[in-house]
């Protein structure tokens, strides 16, 4: 990333996450985006508290080096919380490119400068790249939710099944068949 960009977006940190998280919680209904803007105790508030440690890290990883173990580190607590919320993947994962709108209108009078675009087009590469890390996180644990719904609904029937006798569960022995004589 190009010197300038990174430069402005470092002096307009505090206020780029500001707006993110704003971004982030609009994805909520009114009531609960209220609550978790304005509930600072993060053991009150670990949805509000995940999301608001959450953008800030993401974005200095945006800045940095982009390691996608330390990205998953916080990318996926946001997520798996989308992903038991009823999320669709794309509300699951349009806060992250809702990043390239704020960014976007932070530098709208820096934007005419070929250098600045160019800067920033490879930027929002990487925040690309980082919406395709977060829909492969919700894919997963949607996978895993499906996964767990459909042993409970076999234990469920399989249990019905036995109540109604019509499963037992030691096997009949030869020539002892229950409900025939020999």
């Amino acid at each position: 990333m190009g010197h300038r960009l990174k430069g402005f977006i470092e002096n307009n940190k505090d206020e780029i996450i500001k707006k993110w998280f704003e971004a982030t919680l609009q994805t909520y209904a009114p009531d609960t985006a209220k609550f978790y803007k304005g509930q600072k105790d993060q053991f009150a508030n670990p949805v509000g508290n995940i999301n608001a440690k959450g953008v800030a890290f993401l974005l200095d990883q945006l800045l940095g080096d982009f390691e996608p173990d330390a990205v998953k580190t916080y990318l996926d607590p946001i997520i798996r919380i989308r992903a038991v919320q009823d999320f669709t993947p794309s509300q699951a994962t349009a806060f992250i490119l809702s990043l390239k709108k704020i960014l976007r209108d932070c530098l709208s009078d820096k934007l005419k400068d070929a250098a600045i675009m160019l800067e920033l087009l490879a930027f929002e590469s990487k925040i690309d790249k980082l919406c395709l890390m977060a829909f492969d996180i919700y894919m997963a644990c949607k996978e895993k939710i499906y996964q767990v719904s459909a042993n409970d609904m076999r234990s469920q029937a399989l249990k019905a099944f036995k109540r109604a006798g019509l499963i037992v569960d030691d096997p009949p022995q030869p020539g002892k068949i229950k409900g025939l004589n020999h």
